[in-house]
């Protein structure tokens, strides 16, 4: 494996101007270093924003379907780099091979789905209530578009921004997690070898201050797709709005799962298992908050902690291992606060809370599955994203209690119920103050062919993924011709 990993400007792999690196280590081994990438700084930014600017005017002219030509030969490279690729991105980012391999086969699919958009109809013809006039919409691309995307599914986020950025004709500067680079690299190297022309697509990678700052304060940059923490989202929004630059926001989540006393107990507790732990709870999407109607609580809390308690945590590398490491040192650490938090709160913890340590947990940032009852809907454990595989268990005296709490935050991004009553899950569907809607489905695991978005705090902006997703990279231009 080469060893420093290099920006990509203008076609070119560089290093960066200060000619320092940081380094990408294994969550579930820190002995481990997975590369040496580049420490970026403005004057790199200032390259690629160039470059991209440059690249820009020829780059919307071509037509669509040859643009989406290059997506497609890019997921035939990645396709052929499968198996390298899914075990770079648990070695670097820890999420269970498995798992990594079906992230990996979703961005593939993601980039022949816009790929294909480059041949399908931009624009529509409407009919004028005027004589001898045609009337018609165009989608003009915006420019140069800044990205900027998280460690948690680090090489399917960068390519559901990338792919729809790309085939509609805009130009892309991207910058990755500093945690997970190497799978964002590796979309990046696939587009290169299909050809991509110089400066369409950029790369670099660095810090939030060093990078994202810069990045978003550049003046050729039209439009800012973010994925990460409210914190710096709601940051971003008050830096690019002041522009007037169109901005999509996808931030945090407190998903919950309703479980009505109808439902079958085995089922909803592999549900909640599903959605609560695996990634290792570090999904926007994950379900952190269980609203279990109360004559079904304890029998389901039986089956909750039996399943829980035979989860295998570790190395995301070997066969039979169910979650793996929190990403880093700094995630741990939040994740064991929320457990502290929670207990001096006054909620019961029923299974796990521990960091998990002995022989080869030692060497990485291991935490067990936790449950707690006892959860009240003033708590913070009720209230803030832990974004690790914490899940608190909440009684509902009935449907309408169960809304109450599942509404009763701050964020909307998914929601979830199990129950076999159609009138009851129609309510839920109507009611319910999330973006994703899920029944008899774990809160996480959407597809890219259909809308991506939340609603409250958890997102702002147009819908990433599926149709929607080329509405935030394109303007609608409308054309009327009087032709006799």
């Amino acid at each position: 494996m080469s060893n420093p990993f290099c920006n990509y400007i203008a076609g070119q792999w560089v290093e960066c101007k200060s000619g320092k690196t940081f380094p990408n280590i294994n969550p579930a081994n820190t002995f481990e270093t997975i590369g040496e990438f580049q420490a970026s700084g403005a004057e790199d930014v200032q390259a690629a924003c160039e470059a991209a600017a440059t690249a820009q005017p020829a780059w919307s002219t071509a037509p669509a379907p040859r643009r989406g030509e290059y997506l497609f030969k890019a997921a035939e490279i990645l396709e052929s780099r499968l198996a390298k690729i899914s075990e770079e991105m648990t070695r670097e980012e820890g999420k269970t091979l498995p798992e990594a391999k079906g992230e990996a086969k979703r961005a593939i699919n993601i980039l022949r789905y816009f790929g294909a958009e480059g041949a399908r109809q931009f624009s529509y013809q409407i009919p004028s209530e005027r004589d001898n006039v045609f009337c018609y919409t165009l989608r003009k691309p915006l420019g140069v578009v800044a990205l900027i995307t998280p460690w948690n599914f680090p090489i399917a986020i960068p390519v559901w921004k990338m792919a729809p950025a790309l085939v509609a004709g805009n130009t892309v500067v991207i910058k990755p997690a500093s945690l997970a680079p190497l799978s964002c690299y590796r979309v990046v190297e696939a587009l290169h070898e299909a050809g991509i022309p110089p400066g369409v697509l950029n790369y670099v990678t660095g810090g939030g201050v060093s990078v994202g700052n810069p990045l978003v304060e550049h003046p050729a940059i039209r439009a800012v797709s973010f994925t990460g923490s409210c914190d710096v989202g709601n940051a971003l929004y008050e830096k690019v709005t002041r522009r007037k630059l169109r901005v999509q926001l996808e931030m945090g989540g407190k998903n919950p799962t309703i479980v009505l006393k109808d439902a079958d107990l085995d089922f909803a507790a592999d549900v909640l298992v599903n959605g609560a732990f695996f990634s290792t709870g570090q999904k926007c999407t994950a379900c952190s908050r269980a609203i279990i109607e109360k004559p079904i609580f304890e029998p389901l809390l039986e089956k909750l902690v039996a399943k829980t308690r035979k989860l295998k945590v570790g190395n995301g590398l070997e066969a039979g291992v169910d979650i793996g490491p929190a990403v880093d040192a700094a995630q741990l650490e939040t994740d064991l606060k929320y457990i502290e938090i929670a207990r001096n709160e006054g909620a019961q913890l029923v299974c796990g809370g521990k960091r998990l340590t002995g022989g080869v947990y030692d060497h990485g940032y291991f935490v067990e599955p936790t449950l707690f009852t006892g959860v009240t809907a003033e708590m913070r454990i009720a209230q803030e994203e832990v974004f690790g595989p914490v899940l608190g268990l909440m009684v509902a005296n009935d449907f309408e209690d169960a809304m109450r709490l599942a509404n009763g935050v701050k964020f909307g991004l998914s929601a979830s119920i199990v129950s076999r009553d159609l009138t009851r899950v129609h309510q839920f569907i109507n009611g319910i103050e999330a973006g994703l809607i899920t029944v008899n489905l774990p809160t996480a695991g959407v597809e890219y062919q259909l809308p991506f978005g939340g609603t409250k705090e958890s997102s702002f902006g147009m819908r990433e993924q599926g149709p929607a997703a080329l509405d935030f990279y394109t303007e609608t231009r409308t054309v009327y011709i009087k032709y006799a």
